[in-house]
């Protein structure tokens, strides 16, 4: 299903930028819309995150390896946008970003003990810098760098039950890098922004079971999350 909405996405941009870039009539629409100094919108898009685990005593023998089965996942949130100057400008972009993924640990016979379904709800908040190219006709590509926190209102990390019950558990805040690219589509009415962005966790997420010899977490040196948004945003 990410592939076909990736296609999709990737179809779209290209009829806009042919029809931008080769017709002959090039009528500029909302020709002042980025002379403002303040401006807001909202998104709404998908999401699919990931798990990147490292181990305390590693193993080349895939076998041992706890696997992650990602899901796609839905996001929606709000934009406020600051002007700098004519090619960057500073955004906020808080959102609720809902995921899923499962955990299959090695070495388990019993679904009830290999299997973790892992729910997530984030409250996700990134200050990005968006560095554009001089606008073309209605087309404007740009790339995004930037710092983010999000709280995930379903880590389990105050729950005093541990894998030996059943729950995994992971730290309720995160902070994270994030790197994109996109492009802005000056319509008659709205702006409209097609975007893809990488996040990277910089720091370990994994609440460790109270037993130091488990057989889920301790051979886990660190567990970080990384991810992949497809946005549509509407100014």
């Amino acid at each position: 299903m990410k592939k076909l909405f990736l296609l999709l996405a990737l179809c779209l941009f290209a009829q806009h930028m042919n029809a931008q870039l080769f017709s002959k009539e090039r009528l500029a629409n909302l020709e002042t819309f980025d002379n403002r100094f303040l401006t807001w919108g909202y998104f709404l898009g998908f999401n699919q995150y990931d798990f990147k685990f490292e181990y305390a005593n590693q193993n080349t023998d895939l076998d041992t390896d706890i696997e992650v089965e990602s899901q796609l996942g839905f996001n929606v949130g709000l934009i406020g946008d600051m002007r700098i100057n004519r090619y960057m400008n500073l955004r906020l972009e808080p959102g609720i970003y809902f995921t899923q993924r499962n955990l299959i640990f090695p070495g388990f016979e019993e679904e009830l003990d290999y299997f973790r379904e892992v729910k997530s709800t984030y409250i996700h908040v990134p200050l990005l810098l968006k560095v554009s190219t001089k606008r073309l006709n209605n087309i404007k590509p740009f790339v995004v760098v930037g710092m983010s926190r999000s709280i995930n209102l379903g880590s389990n990390e105050k729950n005093p039950e541990d894998n030996n019950e059943g729950q995994f558990r992971m730290t309720r805040g995160t902070n994270y890098f994030e790197l994109g690219f996109g492009i802005d589509l000056y319509l008659f009415y709205f702006k409209f922004t097609p975007s893809i962005r990488g996040v990277f966790a910089t720091s370990d997420e994994l609440v460790r079971d109270d037993d130091p010899n488990s057989p889920w977490t301790s051979n886990i040196d660190q567990m970080s999350t990384r991810g992949i948004f497809l946005n549509f945003t509407f100014q």
